[in-house]
């Protein structure tokens, strides 16, 4: 697909206004898209998990401020990247007035545009399926790095946009993965069905 076909327009500021939890399932089927020096890529979001600092001890500023976390705390519509055991970079979309650290971290995608592109980056022999399956594999592929941290959602280097010809999908709600603090809250959010979600969808 061309670029031109794949830099659909920002959504309003209005819309990360909504509360974490609505927003969470909100993003599902909207298009995540990038753009960099060497091209466009995009997805359609099809699995998110919502984190709210205030009464959420598995968010990372339950805690309080810190220099890692502190675009957590906002102002909404802007991206929270952060890495992970010392090499995954993650993407979240921060929520809630600004102040208020809350973000929903982007699991999934599925690819729209611009997949030789993900997988020169991902590595050549990456089925699409597993281009942008999980948080870690979704940065890599869209050339998502810590220099992001704080950015703008509203573009011109990242963005979420309406999916050309897309109805809202069916969402279901599953217990997060991979944390140890209410672990059992039902906070993790996914199409049913989609091929690009990256885990079970429950325990």
């Amino acid at each position: 697909m061309p670029d031109s076909d794949c830099a659909l327009s920002p959504l309003a500021p209005a819309f990360y206004a909504q509360p974490t939890l609505d927003l969470a399932r909100a993003l599902l089927g909207k298009t995540l898209v990038r753009r960099t020096a060497e091209g466009v890529t995009a997805g359609i979001i099809v699995e998110t998990e919502a984190y709210v600092a205030a009464i959420d001890p598995a968010a990372h500023a339950y805690r309080g401020q810190t220099p890692r976390n502190r675009s957590m705390f906002g102002p909404p519509g802007h991206a929270y990247v952060y890495r992970i055991y010392g090499m995954h970079v993650c993407l979240n979309v921060v929520t809630e007035p600004a102040g208020q650290a809350a973000a929903v971290l982007i699991r999934a995608v599925e690819p729209t545009c611009g997949r030789e592109l993900m997988r020169a980056r991902r590595g050549a022999g990456v089925p699409d399926r597993d281009l942008c399956r999980g948080p870690g594999r979704l940065c890599q592929a869209f050339a998502i790095t810590l220099a992001l941290d704080g950015a703008s959602l509203h573009g011109p280097e990242l963005w979420v946009a309406e999916t050309l010809g897309g109805a809202p999908p069916a969402a279901a709600a599953s217990p997060r993965i991979g944390i140890s603090h209410a672990a059992d809250w039902p906070w993790r959010f996914y199409v049913p069905g989609n091929r690009y979600v990256s885990g079970r969808p429950w325990k």
